[in-house]
């Protein structure tokens, strides 16, 4: 078999095999028999699925999360990302992939056991004085336990990595990008996806997620952001009993989210747990530039003094200072109701290009403001949900930053409007966009930024001689090279390769009829005979595919 991915194993053909069974099952197997050696002789594709079947039909997104779900954890985490990203993947897929079940089984707990004592250098009795081993959580990728630790009697929940979690994801990652590259270079119906793009940001985000020191770092800077807020409590993390797999972190006593939400026994102040947890998320990104990514009810738990507690913090989102800067401008404008000054701001922030700028857009954003300005803005997240219908609707990509913000408002919203319908979750949003806007405004930060600028133009003014120089000498030295895109030029190629085997096979066929040896047909050398064949077969074949290429 031809050697299809770099540094490919019998495992890797495998898992490709596997992948392909999944898709035919789901009808989608002709996304890869159309980009391998189908695509070359296509009278051996099913031209049938590639002429008639749409690539995008009211069944697509149920049969796409099907696929995820059987392919199992690295593509579960895909599809789960992929649910938060409607402007990748249109609101209907992404809705769709928000019910995806994890159906990884349960790893035996010895398994377990030899990752615990081979990523700490102990036996698990040397750690802890008891260890419950029916796990309180399982995932795709990990299983939670409680257990006590034995230098220090703390009660902690155990994060374990499940056995070979790593080379599993890491071996369908390399074999996401060499399809995600071949879909989406033969198939011109899932270029409005942009594939590559796709698995190279899941790659990024997947690679922090099963490093499970980037968790603890997360946990020590969401604990360092909060330490002067007394009703937002971070658990402790114990440096010595953490890896890359493993993670030792204080055990919460008290109820998820979601359970606070349906008691209805009096015990929490739904109010106030509401009024803290928006404000506390609201910091995150208005504030502090770093939120959790994944803020739903079971990732929240309420302490009885009604304290709010983040755990899993393996997904975070960072803002940069100008971001969070023009994230409040932004806010600010959509309170205020101007399409022109969203739009302006948008292209400022670098979310749409001028040329996407159309009088459409304009006329959306315009019955957007219709719909909440002049009204009293209690649901910030609708309006920031529709602004980004609306980009999608417009076929523009949002950064990822933006879009898990929006993602993260909502379940916040929703979290406190359960637990508080009356509750104004704009109020305090907007309050915070204005303190940022002013902050920009003020003396000292006038001063910092002009700072900053005149160290960078005073850079540029040195490097500048020596960039011209260097110009120059490349100029004359003929070293500059210009790039020509050539639209086509692919194709065209194919054709080319393909006339030159016609050509050899006739050369060759000519000579083996001159030599006059081995088997005949009416006095005819078969090679000779069966080589002319193979020459016309072939070059029917490229006239067809010029005239598919070339209807005009």
């Amino acid at each position: 078999m031809m050697k299809i991915i770099n540094k490919s194993t019998n495992s890797d053909i495998q898992r490709i095999n596997q992948i392909y069974k999944v898709l035919k099952k789901n009808d989608f197997g002709y996304l890869i028999e159309e980009n391998t050696f189908f695509k070359t002789f296509p009278f051996l594709r099913n031209r049938k699925i590639n002429e008639e079947m749409p690539f995008v039909d009211n069944t697509v997104p149920v049969r796409i999360r099907r696929v995820f779900e059987d392919l199992g954890p690295a593509y579960i985490k895909l599809g789960q990302m992929l649910s938060t990203r409607p402007d990748l993947v249109g609101i209907e897929i992404s809705e769709e992939l928000q019910k995806l079940r994890d159906n990884t089984p349960v790893t035996d707990f010895e398994e377990i056991r030899k990752v615990i004592e081979s990523e700490l250098g102990q036996d698990l009795e040397n750690i802890y004085t008891d260890f419950d081993e029916v796990p309180i959580g399982s995932a795709s990728i990990a299983q939670v336990y409680t257990a006590t630790l034995k230098n220090n009697e703390k009660k902690v929940a155990v994060k374990v990595q499940k056995p070979n979690s790593d080379e599993i994801i890491k071996t369908d990652l390399r074999i996401m990008k060499f399809l995600a590259l071949r879909i989406d270079k033969y198939i011109n119906k899932t270029k409005i996806y942009n594939l590559p793009a796709i698995v190279s940001e899941f790659e990024k985000s997947i690679l922090k997620e099963i490093n499970y020191l980037e968790e603890v770092r997360n946990i020590e800077i969401m604990q360092s952001n909060f330490k002067s807020i007394p009703y937002v409590y971070i658990p402790e993390v114990y440096n010595d009993y953490c890896s890359g797999k493993v993670i030792n972190m204080e055990l919460i006593e008290g109820d998820d989210l979601s359970k606070v939400i349906e008691d209805e026994s009096g015990k929490y102040d739904k109010k106030l747990i509401a009024k803290r947890g928006t404000n506390s998320f609201f910091k995150q990104i208005m504030i502090d530039g770093f939120f959790h990514a994944d803020p739903h009810p079971a990732n929240i738990i309420i302490k009885d003094n009604n304290t709010i507690c983040y755990i899993d913090m393996g997904m975070m989102g960072i803002l940069s200072e100008g971001f969070k800067e023009n994230l409040a401008e932004l806010i600010m404008l959509l309170v205020n109701g101007n399409a022109d000054n969203i739009i302006n701001q948008l292209i400022y922030m670098d979310i749409i290009a001028p040329t996407q700028n159309t009088p459409e857009l304009k006329e959306d954003i315009d019955d957007l403001m219709k719909k909440y300005y002049g009204n009293k803005l209690k649901n910030i997240n609708g309006s920031i949900e529709d602004l980004l219908n609306t980009m999608i609707k417009h076929n523009i990509s949002m950064p990822r930053e933006f879009v898990m913000i929006g993602r993260g408002l909502a379940l916040v919203e929703e979290s406190g409007k359960k637990l508080n319908p009356e509750f104004d979750t704009a109020k305090e949003l907007k309050r915070l966009s204005k303190k940022i806007v002013t902050h920009k405004l003020s003396p000292s930060r006038l001063v910092k930024v002009g700072y900053n600028h005149l160290l960078e133009l005073g850079h540029l003014t040195k490097g500048l001689p020596t960039t011209v120089n260097s110009t120059l000498s490349k100029l004359e030295g003929g070293e500059i090279t210009l790039k020509l895109k050539l639209e086509g030029i692919n194709e065209i190629s194919k054709q080319l390769t393909t006339a030159i085997i016609i050509a050899a096979l006739i050369v060759g066929s000519s000579l083996a009829l001159f030599a006059d040896k081995g088997p005949a047909f009416i006095d005819i050398p078969l090679l000779g005979l069966f080589g002319y064949v193979i020459s016309f077969a072939l070059g029917m074949y490229l006239v067809v595919q010029f005239i598919m290429y070339n209807p005009d």
